[in-house]
């Protein structure tokens, strides 16, 4: 089963859109689903305001958790793990138009009557999935460029 379709039965079964991109790919990142979901629990709806999706915060979790600095006195790597970050998140708005949560449903998930709203209007499937699939796919496009460039 394909990381996109993973992700979205988690997604629809109760996990937040963090949570679900961060468990499609904690098998490869040697962490359980426990672990994962509790990890990413608090970044969902915009870490619960609105605020940066909740896709965009789990794929950005992998990245780290992938690429992301050890040893403090490792600044080369960190600084990599930056671009990589700026590079992701400039993927999805620009496929978006934003990284923000409240921005890409039209509601703030975070409010009582804009998660109404959303549930009422089905926008976690129809939208979110949405997100957390391309997420899914932008991660897997930067991690498959990143072993092109180590090849080489």
């Amino acid at each position: 089963m394909n990381k996109q379709l993973q992700a979205a039965q988690h997604h629809d079964a109760g996990y937040n859109c963090s949570q679900a991109v961060l468990i499609a790919f904690c098998k490869e990142l040697g962490l359980s689903q426990e672990m994962a979901a509790r990890v990413a629990t608090g970044f969902g709806g915009g870490m619960r305001h609105g605020g940066t999706c909740g896709g965009v915060t789990g794929a950005l979790m992998v990245l780290g958790l992938k690429y992301g600095q050890v040893e403090a006195s490792d600044q080369e790597t960190k600084m990599k793990a930056y671009k990589m970050v700026q590079e992701f998140q400039a993927r999805f708005a620009k496929k978006h138009g934003t990284i923000v949560c409240k921005e890409l449903l039209g509601h703030n998930i975070g409010t009582e009557e804009g998660m109404k709203f959303i549930k009422e209007q089905g926008l976690l499937q129809s939208k979110c999935n949405t997100f957390i699939a391309d997420a899914i796919t932008i991660v897997e496009e930067m991690i498959q460029e990143q072993e092109l460039e180590n090849n080489e």
